[in-house]
């Protein structure tokens, strides 16, 4: 009886072994559900990665048990030792961010509010200041014997020997006080009193007297400058300490803010969230200064004779000449634009500083060498752009740009050949070379410590592919250190031996690994984030193909195909948002929702385009300025054309053709819908602009200029004024706390519908959603909506 007992005992747990064996073989069968979930179902991917200041350690941010948020973790450098990081070690580590000092033995950097001096051999850090108020902006001073940072909106600097605090600038808010002397009235009094009584003028010469022995006396203090109502921004010591420069904000009295009502709140009341101003509204206005400290004297820097700054932009020239009448012919003052100047940037000698401007029109970029003493300025490159200046790599920080180690040259970005790539500029002849060439774009730019070689990250290999190279410092050889297929994230180790990279592919999402500084090293992979569920699931590789458009530019898309297509059959377009963003690409999408969405809906017979349309990133300037002035120009022609690669290449079916996208993705599903009606037969526009006289300043001036200067830009890119050409069936979904598309966007659309009485559309709102989902049920609810309009659509209902 015993015996039996245990056989069936054996029995059962064979079979349930079996059970979980099969479970765990299984394929996931996808669903809306299943899809939208909290993306911990996936696995959590690495993220944040950062070396320890002495290199021996990886540290990132990492959530293999599925907590409610990630932890920070550890790694040896070779990959081994993965362990959760103590409360105690995280809160001891120093910030990220921060300053070095030439020979990178010192670290300077904030945290908490407070400046901190780190000893990089011993791994102890110095508490340099321990306010209430908030210091920030820390860096060494060139001879590195002081640590300089802000404070109140005021210049400090640290003695780093002595300990000693000096304060380096006095601004202060508001207006010089008048000088009474100045008064004809109260001057007329003094002097009579001076002339009456002699006590008064005893008394005057006394005071005269200790004024003058007090000045003797005392310490040198900072010039007063008042600021009035504007800002003080990016104060920088400069070499020698005699010159400091900075920048003061006039902020517009007049600008008006967007509100976006929330309705739902812990209160129980609708509150107002304070968002932005609408694009073309009044805009800060910008002035760069030097403060000489050996004349006490503060004076501005003046863009007024740089080449090119009184150059209008064609459109105004061709709008001025359209409308010019006789009395326009007498020749007019030219005005100089309106322009922001960052840094300035000295050589490592001290004898050279370089600034970087632009024109708020978003023309034209400047990069100038600056004489402090006199405020010259000497344009050492202009890049001009008639669409907008932009471009990887293409920016205004210190990362941008850099100098070289003879101290004569700056390398920098341009798109002077078409393409981001990477130049240096004599800063005494003005000769100008460039290091990297061809159809690929160079990013994220730095020199080696020893300043032999540059490294950066390329698209050489192909547009959806992103690796790690090493070239000498004058140009020549590109070695690709990074060889997996897909996109790499690099961080050196702080020796420069050794490659912390977050790795990912189209169907595999990100990893750590770390290799050897070496070509053809091997890759080890540290982290294993996923979730055995998603892994079973066989996720597609989607093509990556390219196809004409037509006016014969080459477009680049992903492409998901059933397992068993049938003739005719059903197919959707989805349209990446962002407009600068590239998704055709061959690593782990941002999208990944969307991603595994395309899967779900292959499962179920569609075919799945996915493009990088004109103005998405990753294909130099003529892709990415291909919408200026005409936002649902090009974009929208490349969709078309890709509606028609899937009839004749994929036999799909072109009266079951669907499109959709989030953000940008939903203005041109919106534009689709209204202007393409015969081409698209059903669409889901999501989050959408479709106005873009309502949309920010800063992305929509790029590339429509202004509504009261280009007006006709605005009305040929806004779906709103297109909304009579709606036939197919449309689903409109929008959070109603949305501070980026406000939902007023789509109630004034929602308005134009209702008054053109169109009845194939519904909208979908979202109470608790921004512009990004973050709630599951929202996701699902989203995503059911879309699926259920694709089906009653797109597929045959009989």
């Amino acid at each position: 009886m015993q015996l039996k007992q245990k056989a069936v005992a054996l029995m059962a747990l064979l079979l349930l072994g079996s059970a979980e064996l099969q479970a765990q073989n299984k394929k996931l069968e996808l669903s809306v559900e299943k899809i939208m979930r909290d993306p911990k179902w996936i696995g959590t991917s690495p993220s944040n990665v950062f070396w320890s200041e002495d290199g021996k350690k990886i540290y990132f941010y990492w959530n293999p048990e599925g907590n409610r948020q990630d932890s920070l973790y550890s790694v040896s450098a070779d990959g081994k030792n993965i362990q959760k990081v103590s409360a105690q070690e995280r809160r001891s580590l120093p910030s990220q961010r921060g300053e070095y000092n030439r020979a990178e033995t010192k670290k300077v950097y904030e945290k908490n509010g407070d400046i901190f001096l780190y000893d990089i051999r011993s791994g102890k850090a110095q508490q340099v200041t321990n306010t209430v108020e908030r210091e920030s902006s820390p860096a060494f001073s060139h001879n590195e014997q002081k640590v300089i940072y802000t404070k109140d909106g005021n210049l400090f600097a640290w003695g780093i020997d002595n300990g000693q605090t000096v304060q380096l600038t006095d601004f202060k808010k508001g207006r010089k006080p008048a000088d009474e002397a100045k008064d004809p009235q109260r001057e007329w009094l003094k002097q009579q009193q001076l002339t009456l009584l002699q006590i008064v003028r005893d008394r005057k010469l006394d005071k005269d007297a200790a004024e003058k022995q007090q000045k003797l006396d005392a310490p040198h203090r900072p010039k007063e400058i008042y600021t009035e109502d504007k800002t003080v921004s990016n104060i920088t010591l400069g070499p020698g300490e005699r010159f400091i420069t900075y920048q003061l904000i006039t902020r517009p009295k007049n600008a008006k803010i967007a509100l976006v009502p929330d309705f739902v709140t812990e209160s129980g009341y609708t509150e107002d969230i304070n968002t932005r101003t609408k694009v073309g509204d009044a805009q800060s206005k910008y002035e760069f200064f030097v403060y000489d400290t050996q004349r006490d004297s503060a004076y501005t820097v003046l863009m007024n004779d740089v080449a090119g700054i009184t150059e209008q932009p064609v459109y105004l020239q061709q709008q001025k000449k359209a409308s010019a009448s006789p009395a326009d012919a007498k020749p007019q003052k030219a005005t100089p634009r309106e322009t922001v100047i960052y840094g300035p940037y000295w050589s490592a000698n001290g004898k050279h500083a370089v600034v970087v401007a632009r024109s708020q029109d978003n023309k034209d970029r400047w990069i100038m060498k600056l004489d402090p003493a006199t405020a010259k300025l000497t344009v050492l490159d202009r890049q001009r752009d008639e669409a907008w200046i932009n471009g990887p790599g293409i920016g205004y920080g210190p990362g941008d740009m850099g100098w070289m180690p003879d101290n004569e040259h700056v390398w920098f970005h341009s798109e002077e050949s078409g393409y981001s790539h990477l130049y240096t500029v004599n800063v005494n002849s003005g000769q100008k070379k460039a290091l990297t060439s061809g159809k690929y774009e160079v990013s994220d730019v730095r020199l080696s410590d020893d300043e032999k070689y540059f490294y950066f990250t390329a698209n050489k290999v192909h547009p959806g592919e992103k690796h790690f190279y090493r070239m000498p410092a004058g140009g020549g050889e590109m070695v690709q250190l990074t060889s997996l297929k897909g996109a790499h994230e690099v961080e050196l180790s702080p020796d420069e031996k050794n490659l912390a990279i977050r790795y990912s592919y189209s169907n595999k999402p990100w990893e750590l690994y770390v290799m050897d500084n070496k070509k053809g090293a091997k890759v080890k992979q540290v982290t294993h984030s996923l979730t055995d569920e998603f892994k079973s699931y066989d996720w597609r590789d989607p093509e990556v193909i390219t196809f004409k458009a037509k006016d014969g530019a080459n477009v680049n898309a992903r492409l998901y195909r059933p397992e068993n297509p049938t003739q005719n059959g059903p197919a959707v377009v989805f349209v990446h948002g962002a407009g600068y963003l590239q998704n055709a690409h061959r690593w782990w999408s941002s999208y990944f929702r969307e991603y595994m969405f395309h899967n779900f809906l292959a499962d179920q017979g569609y075919t799945v385009l996915d493009i990088d349309y004109r103005g998405s990133a990753g294909y130099g300037r003529d892709v990415r300025t291909g919408i200026y002035q005409f936002m649902g120009g090009k974009d929208l022609s490349d969709h078309v054309d890709g509606a028609k690669l899937l009839v004749d290449k994929y036999n799909v079916d072109p009266k079951r053709i669907g499109i959709y996208g989030g953000s940008y993705g939903g203005f041109i599903t919106l534009m689709a819908m209204f202007t393409e009606p015969d081409v698209f037969a059903a669409g889901a526009a999501l989050r959408s602009v479709t106005d873009w006289a309502h949309y920010n300043h800063g992305y929509t001036s790029n590339i429509l200029n202004t509504p009261y200067t280009d007006s006709t830009a605005y009305a040929k890119s806004s779906p709103i004024y297109y909304a009579e050409g709606l036939k197919g069936a449309l689903l409109i979904c929008h959070g109603m706390v949305d501070t980026n598309v406000h939902f007023q966007d789509v109630v004034r659309l929602t308005q134009r519908l209702i008054e053109l009485g169109k009845e194939n559309w519904e909208l979908a709102v979202y109470p608790v959603e921004d512009h990004g989902f973050t709630e599951p049920a929202s996701w699902t609810d989203e995503y059911k909506r879309i699926y259920k309009l694709f089906e009653e659509n797109l597929k045959d209902q009989k």
